[in-house]
């Protein structure tokens, strides 16, 4: 069992030995090797329409460029923002967009790796340049997608701009050219802003914008300026639609359905927020909402709007949609009114039909009545007969009377017609 210990310390011991002297044997010889590197870089810059190519060349042979691995750390800051940008690259050149950016100030180094470790061994120095952009009269521009199929832009003219030239828009979008349907100007007859419509989008495919300077005397483009959008993220969607509020066991429940969109119609995309009169906004995930029913002092309502948050980042949120009335205050007195009334005529029914029973009313209520005696049936006939009879002798004299009259009014008539007899025979 000791035997069996021994053998593998031994050789663990041997191995991390053998380790060392090889590493240390590196190290001796490592300090020849990396000096011989040359490591100055040489950077150029190359102006191509909305980018900057910065290529830059390490003076590595192409036996150390595949003995080694060559990295490279590339550092840039634009004018106008001061935010400063890295990255580690492997290529030797770098895209920058310019956009409306001024200009930038770059700067490059080279770093020198083992192959097999990937441990730093050489780090040169850095290698710095300066662009400044042709100067820059647009700022502030700003693009939105509404209505899913309507584009509209803006930009802002510096006050530095001069007279004689004009501003044009276009952009292109899956490979295909579009120029601008209706253009907006200010006070100085100057485009600022284009809006299109009838558009269709693609959404995950850039839209790059081109706004062209033109000079108006001898008709020629000075500069053009370009930015890229990604379409979902400046899509301004519409509000939530079929939005109803429904009363369920003392609380309000807010249905709605997402808005269409001209990207992924998935219901993990949206985020929304609801505003109910005299609350505070609510953030929700979900095509719905419970809200406790409280008392307003004054008539209450719901409104509810979307963005997309979760499957593409954009900041834009929709117009709330129109405002659903939740109650006032005259609705929930009726209907609490209504429901009080409602439990209180079931609570004393039950507390009646319980009272019948233990007290057994039902059974007197539902007790047969006696039959009249014979000498009460016996009476109540003779009452009968003799009613009737008055009833036939009162008859009798209203016939006669009738009668009586009906003859003394043929009396009458014929008195009447001897009269008008003899007044014709006269």
């Amino acid at each position: 069992m000791t035997y069996v210990t021994y053998v593998p310390v031994v050789l663990m011991l041997s191995f991390f030995q053998h380790k060392t002297l090889f590493s240390t044997g590196l190290t001796r010889r490592q300090p020849d090797v990396v000096d011989e590197l040359r490591l100055h870089n040489d950077l150029q810059v190359t102006k191509k329409e909305s980018q900057v190519i910065l290529y830059w060349n390490n003076n590595l042979t192409k036996e150390e460029t595949e003995k080694y691995s060559v990295k490279y750390i590339l550092s840039y800051t634009f004018f106008d923002t001061f935010q400063e940008r890295k990255e580690r690259l492997q290529e030797k050149k770098k895209r920058i967009r310019l956009e409306l950016h001024p200009g930038f100030k770059a700067k490059v180094k080279t770093q020198v790796f083992m192959k097999e470790t990937e441990d730093l061994i050489k780090e040169g120095s850095w290698t710095e340049c300066t662009y400044r952009s042709p100067p820059v009269y647009i700022q502030n521009l700003s693009c939105i997608i509404y209505n899913i199929s309507f584009f509209n832009c803006t930009w802002h003219i510096k006050a530095e701009d001069p007279a004689d030239v004009q501003y044009f828009f276009s952009y292109r979008h899956t490979e295909k050219y579009f120029e601008c349907q209706q253009y907006i100007r200010n006070a100085r007859n100057k485009n600022i802003g284009c809006h299109m419509k009838d558009i269709s989008f693609q959404p995950l495919r850039k839209i790059i914008l081109n706004i062209s300077v033109v000079d108006l005397r001898n008709n020629s483009r000075r500069l053009s300026y370009y930015k890229g959008f990604t379409p979902q993220k400046i899509e301004k969607l519409n509000p939530p639609i079929n939005v109803s509020v429904s009363l369920e066991n003392r609380s309000i429940k807010i249905h709605w359905k997402p808005p269409p969109t001209i990207g992924s119609g998935e219901k993990k995309c949206f985020k929304y927020q609801v505003k109910i009169t005299d609350s505070k906004i609510v953030d929700v995930t979900e095509e719905k909402y419970e809200y406790l029913l409280l008392r307003p002092a004054k008539k209450c309502t719901a409104q509810v709007r979307a963005k997309k948050e979760v499957c593409i980042a954009n900041k834009i949120w929709s117009d709330w949609s129109e405002p659903v009335i939740i109650y006032d205050e005259e609705t929930v007195d009726s209907k609490l009114l209504s429901l009080t009334l409602f439990s209180l005529l079931i609570f004393l029914g039950s507390l009646l039909i319980c009272a019948c029973r233990r007290y057994r009313f039902l059974e007197v209520i539902t007790m047969p009545f006696p039959g009249p005696t014979d000498k009460v049936t016996t009476w109540l006939a003779t009452d009968e007969t003799h009613h009737q009879k008055q009833n036939s002798v009162q008859m009798e004299m209203q016939s006669e009377v009738i009668l009586k009259i009906s003859e003394d009014n043929g009396d009458e008539d014929i008195q009447q017609h001897t009269y008008l007899k003899e007044s014709e025979d006269l």
